[in-house]
């Protein structure tokens, strides 16, 4: 049956005869934004969908025919997308990797493992000399000197920091590959990842030259042959209504790119390993109203569902955006309790005044009983949240795939009027 936002909401009422907590992700729309994408990437390079954003196994599946590969960060991960695909390409990041997880990795035949230190370089040469096993891809995380580096609020290299190998460090770690690794590792290429959720494409294309040319001098200085300089990601969303990550701009450059050009005149390729770019956008957290009360002059609306299932505003400290979905449900003799023409802090379930989804919403009308749509909730969401913190349900989930109905989710926010 063809199903819709609006009607999905409908069918969780009717489910569980409770306050409506859900959230919906339209695969369609994914899976079209990425089609888009790809459209205007150079030939040489490469996307990879980075799970850590949202590792949901339906949105893995929709991604699948599509992106080149995954970015995991952990063996759950990883595992998560080999319950998807045996053969799909996985790039293994993350700066503390277990012996364990890296015995597994390979044993999963991981693509390539992004080397976080001297270390962790010396335990994939150890297990894979131990275990006579064919050779281990790998590509060193470098973390840059360079103070050029745009500005986020995820800074990830170009200064002290738990990622990567430090820039001076880049010769030792090649030698130790040439003595010590010899038939146990082999240096395929670079990674790097600066920072995340960059909102600046100019400034993203220079930065993402810097690392070639960074790469470029490492290989004439030790006679490397470079097969893979993998980008990282750090595309940006914003929550605000302002402009985000430009990718149109951003591919036009890498275009136009001369030392992208020179490394795919010698047959490497460039990676990018994008998370919330991907899925931000086509995810929807809908959470009931409950109540509306009026405390010391200002206005609340306390919903069923808030941080526990989408921490993202109180991590980052804004007001998330929201649509009102109307509903005439109401059993009771009693008054609706509602709010016409003010200014309403929508707060969740939660025993902390930190359970905030947005602060001094301007409110036309809301009644207890409407449901807010929460946009931009398909990255980082329900993953990082505290789900069982008091103990309340989890809300459900539902998809929209290609060919359903109001596909278009922004069409559906139409029902019963306030």
């Amino acid at each position: 049956m063809k199903t819709s936002v609006q009607q999905a909401l409908d069918a969780i009422q009717r489910e569980k005869n409770e306050p409506i907590c859900a959230y919906i992700y339209d695969l369609a729309g994914i899976q079209e934004q990425v089609r888009g994408m790809l459209q205007t990437m150079p030939r040489n390079t490469k996307l990879f969908y980075a799970i850590k954003a949202n590792p949901d196994p339906r949105i893995i599946e929709a991604l699948l025919p599509l992106v080149k590969g995954f970015e995991v960060a952990s063996i759950g991960e990883l595992l998560k997308v080999r319950a998807v695909s045996h053969e799909v390409p996985i790039l293994f990041g993350g700066p503390g990797k277990k012996e364990s997880e890296l015995k597994l990795a390979i044993e999963h035949n991981v693509s390539y493992i992004h080397v976080e230190s001297l270390l962790e370089l010396r335990r994939i040469i150890a297990i894979v000399k131990k275990r006579q096993q064919p050779e281990a891809r790998v590509l060193l995380r470098i973390n840059l000197r360079s103070n050029t580096l745009p500005q986020t609020k995820i800074v990830m290299g170009g200064g002290p920091s738990p990622f990567g190998i430090d820039e001076e460090a880049v010769e030792e770690a090649i030698e130790l590959i040439r003595v010590e690794g010899a038939g146990a590792v082999r240096l395929c290429g670079f990674h790097f990842h600066s920072l995340s959720n960059n909102m600046d494409a100019r400034l993203h294309a220079e930065m993402i030259d810097l690392y070639l040319q960074k790469v470029e001098r490492w290989q004439q200085q030790h006679n490397l042959q470079v097969d893979v300089v993998n980008a990282g990601g750090g595309f940006g969303v914003t929550y605000d209504g302002s402009p985000g990550f430009d990718w149109s701009l951003f591919t036009a450059l890498l275009q136009q790119s001369e030392a992208r050009k020179r490394l795919a005149a010698h047959g490497g390729e460039l990676f990018f390993e994008s998370g919330r770019l991907l899925v931000a956008d086509h995810g929807y957290y809908a959470a009931e109203v409950t109540d509306i009360k009026r405390s010391h002059g200002q206005m609340f609306a306390i919903l069923r569902g808030g941080t526990h299932h989408l921490r993202l505003p109180a991590s980052w400290g804004h007001n998330h955006p929201f649509h009102i979905v109307y509903t005439d449900r109401w059993k009771h003799e009693f008054t609706r309790p509602e709010v016409r023409g003010e200014r309403v802090h929508i707060v969740g379930e939660l025993c902390t005044p930190k359970d905030r989804m947005h602060s001094d919403a301007e409110i036309d009308c809301l009644r207890v009983g409407d449901v807010i749509v929460f946009e931009k909730s398909g990255a980082y969401a329900w993953t990082i949240s505290h789900h069982d913190f008091l103990g309340h349900p989890h809300p459900a989930f539902h998809y929209l795939m290609e060919g359903d109905e109001h596909v278009n989710v922004n069409a559906t926010f139409q029902s019963a009027n306030c």
